[in-house]
Parts: C-alpha cells; structure tokens; sequence
C-alpha cells in the first residue's frame, strides 16, 4: 500500500499513553474466538482486569462457550475501551488486542496472587471465584491496534508498553 494511503500512523508517545490507559481502565471487554464446535467467529462479553505489566486477565467459567473455544484454540481476540455519553461512537479510542490464552491452574504458585490482585479489583467476583468451575485466563498480547477516533490509527508494539 503506498505510504500516503497507509492508515496506520507512526507510533507516538501520545499513542503509548492512551493505549495504557485504555488497558488499566478496563473492567470487560468482548472476545473473540472459534466456536468450539462449529468453527464460526463467536463474540462474548468478559470480565476483565489488567495487571501492572500490561497483561490481561480474565476469571472464566468452564461451562461457558468462550472457555471451550479457548481449550480448544487459544488464539483470541479482545476489544476494550468503551463510548462515552455523548458524541459518536466511533471516535471514541478502543483497543484490538490479538492474544493468546493461558489458563492459570489453581495449583500454579501465583495462583493466590492473582486471585488477590483480581479481587482486589472486581471485588464482586468474590461471589464465585473459588466455584469449581471457574479458572483464570492471562493473554499475551502478541499485536495492539489502537483506534483513536478518526483518522488516528496506530499499531502498537506490546513491548513498547514497559518502558
């Protein structure tokens, strides 16, 4: 594509901080697997948090579809960042991030931190945390696509969000 047709602007420092922002503001965001049976994109929306090295997580059930979809091909997609009240929203900043799954064992040695930092952040999962059924999800991120509104459109390198 010729560069003066090529969306995608030049990473800024600006860029960086609204990506961060938008990442530890975030308490859900809508996934995007393969449905574990017939293979069709499949949204749904998630519970999330995001921990102090930019990494997403999530507390899922086994008995939802999204949580199969993930057994079955970790490979996902996550939209965050939500329209304000007023105004169009498709010039409010979102996030795409491409990520992969991991599935946290509840005999993992940091499973009882990152029950604590997830509690301390949606306390209300307090109700269900330790059902039987639920487990811990991280993503690695492995490509960020920040839409800033209109005509503000970056890829953002997720290794770019620790410095």
């Amino acid at each position: 594509m010729p560069d003066e047709l090529n969306p995608i602007r030049p990473t800024t420092p600006e860029a960086l901080d609204m990506t961060r922002a938008l990442l530890m503001k975030a308490r859900h965001a809508a996934l995007a697997v393969l449905h574990p049976k017939t293979g069709a994109p499949y949204a749904s929306r998630i519970g999330c948090m995001v921990s102090d090295n930019f990494q997403p997580l999530s507390l899922m059930s086994e008995l939802a579809t999204h949580t199969r979809a993930l057994q079955k091909n970790p490979n996902c997609s996550l939209l965050v960042g939500e329209p304000e009240e007023r105004g169009d929203p498709l010039t409010h900043p979102r996030l795409t991030l491409v990520a992969k799954a991991h599935f946290i064992m509840r005999e993992a040695s940091n499973y009882e931190a990152i029950r604590s930092q997830y509690l301390a952040v949606i306390p209300k999962a307090k109700l269900y945390v330790d059902f039987g059924d639920f487990s811990f999800v991280s993503f690695e991120i492995n490509r960020i696509d920040l839409n800033g509104g209109f005509g503000k459109a970056f890829r953002i390198d997720p290794m770019g969000l620790q410095d």
